[in-house]
C-alpha cells in the first residue's frame, strides 16, 4: 500500500486544496491500475481505497475510531497498541501505528489545520479536530516511549439538559433551577476532575442563555458547541511561532473581549494567571461562566487563590472577597466508580469569614447503592434556599 500511496501522492496537486471527489477519483485510478496488474478482489480495492484515503486525507487508523460515537476518548503511546475510552472504561486494542514517522504525520495533519506548530524545540501542543474534538499532542524529547496523542472526543450533536436528566446526572429540580440561573444571569463556576463532563455541563448551560445576549467564547482550543445564538463571537489562543508571530493568551482574549461590549463571557478554562481577569470581570457587571479542574466546591476557593496570585500579588483576603462577589453560584461535577458522571453538588458563596469563604449547599448528591452490574445509584437532593435572590428579581424570574 505504501507504493501505491506514494503514487497518489505524486499526482496530486498540492498547489491546492483538492476536494474530496478529486482524491477519491485519483485513488480509483490508481486501484484500477494496480488492479490490473495484481488481479485485486473487489474487497481489496474497497478495503485499500478506504485506507488511503484515510491516510492521504484524514486520520489513518485513528479515523474508523473518531468515527465510533460510543468511543470518549482515544490514547496513543507510540506504536505501542492503541487504548480507548468506552462507556467510562478504558480498554486495549488489537491496531496500532506501524511506525512513528506515521504517528507523526498524522499529528502534523491534526496541529496544522488549526494553526498550531509542532516539533523538537516546541514538543508539546493542544489542538482539536474539525468535529470540535479536544486534542493534545507530545513529541520527543519530552515523549520518551514515542508520540504521544490523546484525543478527546465530543458528541456530534451537542447534549441537552434533557438528556442529561434522562441519564440521572442531574434532577429536574436542580436542572430547571440552573436554567433559571443563568436566565438570569448568574455567574457560574463549574468545576470538577479531569473527564468528569466540565465542558459538555458549560455547553449545556450555554443552552439557556437568552437569544438577546452577545456571548464571547475564550478558549485554548475552540471545543465549546453553543447553538441558537446569532450574536457569538468565539476566540482562541495562539502560539507563538518560529514566523515572529507572538502568543495571544487567554489573559490577552479576556481583555480584548472586554472592549467588544460582551453581554456574558464565557471561558472554556480557567488555569493560570487568568484567573485575574476572569475575577476583575464578573466584578465589574459581566456576565460570566468557566471551568476550573478542583476535587470538590471548597476546593475550587484555594484553586482560584493559588491562580490569581500567580497574575497578581494580592491579600488572600481581598482574593476571598473578589470570589465571593464575583461568582454567585459553584457547580461541582464528579465521575464515579462506574464510570457515569454526575452532578454532586450546587453551591452558593455567601461571604468571608475569618479566613473562610463560607458556602452554602443548594444541592448534594448522596450515593444509595451499586447493583450487581456495577453502576452506582443515588440522589441529587435539595440541601438550601437561594439567598442572593437580586438577579432573579432584577430579571423578573422566580424560583
Amino acid at each position: 500500500m505504501a507504493l501505491l500511496q506514494e503514487s497518489i501522492i505524486g499526482r496530486m496537486d498540492l498547489s491546492r486544496q483538492m476536494s474530496e471527489e478529486e482524491v477519491r477519483e485519483l485513488i480509483d485510478e490508481e486501484i484500477s491500475k494496480e488492479g490490473k496488474a495484481r488481479h485485486l478482489t473487489l474487497d481489496t480495492k474497497a478495503t485499500l481505497r478506504k485506507e488511503i484515503y484515510h491516510t492521504i486525507r484524514e486520520l489513518g487508523i485513528l479515523q474508523d475510531l473518531i468515527d465510533d460515537p460510543e468511543i470518549t476518548e482515544i490514547m496513543v503511546n507510540g506504536t505501542t497498541p492503541i487504548f480507548v475510552e468506552k462507556e467510562g472504561k478504558i480498554s486495549q486494542l488489537s491496531v496500532s501505528f506501524e511506525s512513528e514517522e506515521k504517528l507523526n504525520h498524522v499529528i502534523q495533519q491534526i496541529v496544522s489545520r488549526c494553526n498550531r506548530v509542532i516539533n523538537e524545540a516546541s514538543p508539546i501542543v493542544d489542538a482539536r479536530l474539525k468535529d470540535g474534538s479536544r486534542v493534545s499532542a507530545v513529541l520527543a524529547p519530552i515523549a520518551l516511549n514515542g508520540p504521544i496523542l490523546t484525543i478527546r472526543r465530543f458528541p456530534r450533536e451537542a447534549i441537552t439538559m434533557e438528556q442529561l436528566v434522562s441519564m440521572n446526572s442531574i434532577t429536574q429540580e436542580a436542572a430547571e433551577f440552573l436554567k433559571k440561573m443563568v436566565q438570569a444571569g448568574y455567574n457560574i463556576l463549574v468545576s470538577g476532575g479531569t473527564g468528569s463532563g466540565k465542558t459538555t455541563f458549560l455547553n449545556v448551560l450555554s443552552g439557556f442563555i437568552p437569544e438577546t445576549e452577545r456571548v464571547i467564547t475564550i478558549e485554548d482550543s475552540a471545543e465549546l458547541q453553543l447553538q441558537n445564538l446569532s450574536n457569538l463571537v468565539r476566540l482562541e489562543t495562539r502560539n507563538a511561532n518560529v514566523d515572529g508571530c507572538r502568543e495571544i493568551t487567554i489573559r490577552d482574549l479576556i481583555k480584548a473581549s472586554l472592549r467588544m461590549r460582551p453581554s456574558r463571557l464565557i471561558v472554556g478554562e480557567v488555569r493560570g494567571k487568568e484567573a485575574v481577569d476572569m475575577l476583575q470581570s464578573v466584578n465589574v457587571g459581566h456576565y460570566g461562566m468557566t471551568t476550573v479542574h478542583a476535587n470538590s466546591v471548597r476546593d475550587v476557593v484555594s484553586r482560584l487563590e493559588t491562580m490569581v496570585l500567580m497574575g497578581m500579588d494580592l491579600p488572600l483576603n481581598a482574593i476571598r472577597k473578589q470570589i465571593v462577589s464575583g461568582f454567585d453560584l459553584m457547580i461541582h461535577l464528579g465521575r464515579l466508580r462506574d464510570g457515569s458522571r454526575r452532578v454532586l453538588e450546587i453551591a452558593e458563596p455567601l461571604s468571608v469569614a475569618g479566613e473562610e469563604v463560607q458556602i452554602q449547599t443548594l444541592f448534594r448528591f448522596f450515593e444509595t447503592g451499586v447493583d450487581k452490574r456495577g453502576r452506582v445509584s443515588g440522589e441529587l437532593k435539595k440541601m438550601g434556599e437561594l439567598k442572593y435572590e437580586g438577579k432573579l428579581k432584577a430579571a423578573g424570574i422566580s424560583i
